[in-house]
């Protein structure tokens, strides 16, 4: 009885073309063919590497009628790498689907380690990196993004999403509405040339993005719900405190005093200069 062929799930850099692997190389220079999300993106590595192969184009629009053709093809012994545009396939991306497939085949899966955008702006995020939960794009529908932001607002664990750039500013915006200030770090262009990290809070980074230009492809890491009492959402509580109490909040919540200084000029539509004043002789920062 003829065995099928392996299906290998290989990571490609994010942009920086030296996290490639050995072993990933080899894996693809050795495949009967690469399925790739998109072909053209895939063949610019390809060639980089010196690597000839057959490419099959496999993504989101097509999976419904790729997907079993891939599965024949293991099943008469060829061995198929798996590829995603950047990073691991499987992880907001039509690979999912096709491992699913291969595991109702009892086809053979190896998976292959390397870059992922999402731990790699985790481990330089400065946030807790003990449990988390990864979210990935947030639905497209307003609807279902809120619902799902509403029930993350109440995760401890740290959360990682991704977004692109022309969303950037939206998203922040809800998840302020959703979750309140909380600790936040915007990871651009993460391996690249133009990488950087963009670490505050929530409404920090908003603010950041008001005057800059969101460009690239963003990883967002938001700490999770604080422990204690039930965190009041920032929009909700600032107009009732006076200035130097509404300051005290916000850092108590994961601001720094410069943030949560910026905040509450903002929100009460007052000079900075005021704001900064008043908790200087406020008697809630005389410990400072």
């Amino acid at each position: 009885m003829t065995q099928p062929g392996t299906l290998y799930l290989c990571p490609t850099p994010l942009g920086n073309l030296e996290d490639m692997t050995f072993r990933t190389v080899r894996v693809l220079q050795e495949a009967d063919a690469i399925a790739a999300e998109d072909t053209r993106h895939t063949l610019k590595l390809l060639n980089y590497f010196s690597i000839r192969a057959t490419l099959i184009s496999y993504h989101e629009h097509n999976k419904a009628e790729k997907g079993p053709e891939i599965i024949e093809r293991l099943l008469r012994s060829e061995n198929i790498a798996l590829v995603s545009d950047a990073g691991m396939p499987g992880i907001s991306d039509p690979g999912m689907d096709l491992v699913r497939l291969a595991i109702e085949h009892d086809i053979p899966i190896v998976p292959l380690p390397g870059p992922n955008a999402a731990l790699t702006a985790l481990i330089a995020s400065g946030l807790d990196t003990t449990v988390f939960t990864f979210v990935g794009f947030l639905p497209k529908t307003n609807k279902h993004r809120r619902e799902l932001l509403g029930k993350l607002a109440g995760y401890p664990q740290t959360l990682i999403f991704y977004e692109a750039p022309h969303r950037l500013k939206t998203t922040l915006a809800e998840m302020i509405t959703a979750m309140g200030e909380r600790q936040a770090v915007a990871a651009r262009e993460i391996t690249k040339k133009f990488e950087e990290f963009v670490r505050g809070t929530l409404h920090s980074l908003q603010e950041h993005f008001s005057h800059t230009q969101p460009r690239g492809e963003f990883t967002i890491v938001v700490a999770g719900k604080p422990a204690g009492p039930e965190q009041e959402t920032v929009n909700n509580v600032l107009p009732v405190l006076d200035i130097a109490q509404a300051v005290k909040r916000l850092i108590e919540q994961g601001s720094n005093k410069k943030d949560a200084i910026r905040e509450v000029a903002s929100q009460k539509g007052l000079p900075k200069r005021q704001v900064y004043q008043t908790v200087l002789e406020s008697s809630l920062f005389t410990e400072d």
